[in-house]
């Protein structure tokens, strides 16, 4: 089975920026597409943003495109997500996730970590 960890989350004020790490492990015997998504308190989970297996193919949510960066290091078999000018709607739990396919339905994802806290205060 493979297991997905998420770091790198906090709290930041507003216009700030933050790094995260998804770590793989387990029985990973190959390099999915993978992908970040997020929560806020009482909504529903949203797509973020999406990588290619390779690293090549990139997606993102409207909402975040131009303010983050996904990026993988397939050696290290992690994944990372760069966000910058932060603002209080980003405020979510944060869950990478292994894809089937290079997608951004979370259906297609069925690997997820267990989510890393980001606070935006404003």
């Amino acid at each position: 089975q493979v297991q997905l960890a998420e770091s790198g989350g906090g709290l930041v004020q507003a216009g700030g920026s933050l790094r995260l790490s998804c770590a793989a492990s387990g029985r990973t015997f190959t390099t999915p597409p993978m992908g970040w998504f997020r929560q806020a308190p009482g909504k529903e989970r949203d797509f973020v943003a999406a990588i290619g297996a390779s690293g090549g193919l990139r997606m993102y949510a409207d909402s975040v495109k131009g303010r983050f960066t996904i990026s993988r290091d397939n050696a290290q078999k992690t994944m990372y997500l760069q966000m910058n000018s932060l603002n209080s709607e980003d405020t979510a739990v944060y869950y990478c996730a292994a894809a089937r396919i290079f997608s951004r339905v979370d259906v297609d994802y069925p690997y997820w970590g267990q989510g890393t806290q980001v606070t935006v205060s404003s």
